[in-house]
């Protein structure tokens, strides 16, 4: 949480938990690599356009190696509901919807006016307060998504 990073050690130490899991489990061994690419393959846009920082995308690579394809669905689902809250929360304590709301209708109409996908965030890395105000650290919400999914509330 402080420095916003998620290191590279605890994704290589979770992918090592994961497989040996899986092997000692009798989970199909060939079946983590399509839950991996899943994540992969769903989040990967949306860290090229700045919505997600690689971390996020890295944690939900790990995730992937101890979660099938299916409950992967789950999971990423759970984890921008939550993030959604988390995301409204810090709106209202922040009040900056207005600013908000009218940031992310100018991205969409910059991106119908070009008709190609932009970096999401790229004026608020000018500003460095207003980029740390306006961002969630999402590896909190997907952290309660898994524990929400292993107390089986979905």
């Amino acid at each position: 949480m402080k420095t916003g990073r998620i290191p590279n050690g605890f994704i290589l130490i979770g992918i090592a938990a994961g497989v040996l899991c899986g092997i000692l489990s009798g989970r199909n061994v060939s079946a983590i690599p399509a839950s991996v690419f899943l994540a992969f393959l769903l989040l990967y846009p949306l860290f090229k356009i700045g919505v997600l920082g690689a971390g996020d995308v890295k944690l939900f690579v790990m995730i992937g190696c101890f979660y099938g394809a299916g409950d992967m669905a789950y999971l990423l689902a759970g984890a921008f509901v939550i993030g959604a809250v988390f995301s409204v929360c810090k709106l209202t304590a922040e009040k900056n919807g207005k600013e908000r709301f009218r940031y992310f209708f100018s991205y969409l109409f910059a991106v119908g006016r070009s008709g190609c996908l932009q970096r999401y965030d790229e004026e608020q890395k000018q500003d460095d307060h207003a980029y740390c105000k306006n961002k969630i650290h999402f590896a909190v919400p997907v952290l309660f998504s898994v524990v929400c999914r292993m107390g089986g509330l979905f």
